[in-house]
């Protein structure tokens, strides 16, 4: 089976007028021919809105910067970005090393002390690029995402949303008509989360994929910063059943050894292996993948806002190439002619030709990001 890799690929010189973009409205235009009209999106679903915040590189290398050299080599060792395997190996050496030393317990309290400040760290870095409080993204705001949702979402659309990104914006604006703040825009979104069936009072909602999967339409790829591994079920933490910051969230739950689950490696290999072996990812990539392959009769339209092409998401965007998706409408934002819209283009080729021959080619169009107006 092919596979694809942008960097194998040598971006060709593309004319203005090959690169020229339709907008928002014309795509959606052109994708009511088919059958269903889904949206993937990417980190640029959130730099449209908070740019100055959502801007940063990974957690991973905004914690970096406050972490101990000693520390910094334990992820370099395990070869991973996953916060949680570094704190549990830290945890599990601090445990491991009064078997084979009793009488020292320096280096004991040093690997207890590097979890804990590891724990500070993830919650620094997450505070430093994230909203505090809905609140703090104003009402005209959340309408203009709302519509725009509402494409894919909305009543009687029957469409499917899946996000990259594991950050609340996109929570924050489903949930905005149910915080009593009405703007008339109605969406159907069910993200498989349900009351805990063992605790009515719970502060938190639990996942039950065996019995509210089947409707779920909103889809957290690589996790998100409010839901958090309990061990015996996932959980989500809202604003609404605790009237808490995500940050005092997060910190009360690193407390008790619960820890949120969001995919944080750096290359695609090991995003996969992580979704691999958490339940409610691995069905999230399955509904993804479904959605790929659907068969409809007259065809599937997948809208990608957002998002670079780049090949560390090369184990989500590739099933679109290997799929029998019908059209392909991508974003591309400021001048088309740029070279990183350019290379996008060329990345964009590259999965197109992931299509066997068998199966209908890709049609690929391209719309102007800001004329989608997804934040105002």
């Amino acid at each position: 089976m092919k596979s694809w890799n942008s960097t194998n690929i040598k971006f060709k010189r593309v004319s203005i007028k090959t690169m020229e973009t339709i907008n928002f409205q014309r795509a959606l235009e052109i994708s009511k021919k088919y059958n269903k009209r889904h949206l993937l999106i990417g980190n640029g679903f959130s730099i449209a809105c908070k740019r100055n915040i959502f801007s940063y590189g990974s957690l991973f290398e905004v914690a970096k910067k406050n972490m101990s050299t000693e520390v910094i080599r334990i992820f370099e060792a395990l070869q991973t970005q996953d916060f949680e395997e570094v704190i549990r190996a830290l945890q599990s050496a601090s445990a491991i090393f009064s078997v084979y030393d009793k009488t020292s317990t320096n280096l004991k309290d040093k690997l207890i002390h590097d979890a804990e400040n590891l724990k500070a760290n993830l919650i620094q870095a997450v505070a430093g690029r994230h909203p505090s409080l809905p609140s703090d993204i104003d009402d005209a705001r959340y309408a203009a995402c709302r519509a725009f949702l509402s494409n894919f979402v909305g009543h009687g659309v029957g469409g499917k949303i899946y996000t990259m990104n594991y950050d609340l914006l996109l929570y924050w604006a489903l949930m905005h008509e149910e915080n009593g703040e009405a703007d008339q825009i109605s969406l159907e979104h069910d993200d498989g989360f349900r009351t805990d069936r063992t605790n009515d009072d719970a502060t938190y909602v639990e996942w039950q994929g065996e019995r509210a999967a089947h409707g779920q339409n909103i889809h957290y790829l690589h996790g998100a910063l409010h839901l958090f591994d309990a061990g015996y079920q996932l959980q989500k933490y809202t604003w609404i059943n605790t009237g808490k910051t995500l940050v005092t969230q997060a910190n009360e739950a690193l407390g008790k050894n619960l820890f949120p689950v969001f995919v944080a490696e750096g290359n695609s290999r090991s995003k996969l292996a992580k979704i691999q072996h958490s339940a409610y990812l691995h069905h999230c990539y399955k509904s993804y993948a479904s959605v790929c392959q659907a068969n409809a009769r007259n065809g599937t339209a997948l809208f990608v806002y957002g998002h670079s092409f780049a090949d560390n998401d090369a184990h989500i965007l590739n099933l679109i190439g290997y799929g029998k998706i019908s059209h392909l409408f991508v974003s591309l934002y400021g001048d088309p002619s740029d070279r990183s819209n350019v290379e996008i283009r060329s990345r964009v080729d590259g999965i197109a030709a992931l299509r066997h021959h068998s199966i209908p080619a890709l049609k690929i169009d391209y719309f102007d990001a800001a004329s989608a107006e997804v934040w105002g």
